[in-house]
């Protein structure tokens, strides 16, 4: 699934809303447990269109697994929009 949207930025990231950020990493929740585990953000990492997911999955898990637990929650969304930003080419916008 690739981030699909029609704002593109000066610098060719795709803009998107915090909440769009939020449904758009949601689909890839495939057990449907409220949280994005290594597997499901490697998933998110090549329906972006990103090269290396194992690497960058495992730098975007470091990076927004606060608590440790190996899972990105609802907590920790907001700690992943910086990984995001570098990684997935996106622009989150009223953040």
């Amino acid at each position: 699934m690739a981030i699909k949207t029609k704002n593109i930025s000066p610098d060719g990231k795709r803009q998107m809303t915090m909440q769009q950020f939020t449904a758009w990493l949601g689909r890839f929740d495939a057990d449907k447990d409220g949280k994005i585990s290594r597997q499901e953000l490697a998933d998110a990492v090549r329906g972006a269109g990103g090269r290396f997911a194992w690497w960058k999955c495992r730098q975007g898990l470091r990076s927004a697994d606060s608590d440790g637990s190996g899972y990105i929650d609802a907590n920790e969304i907001g700690n992943l929009v910086e990984f995001a930003q570098k990684h997935l080419g996106v622009k989150i916008v009223g953040f």
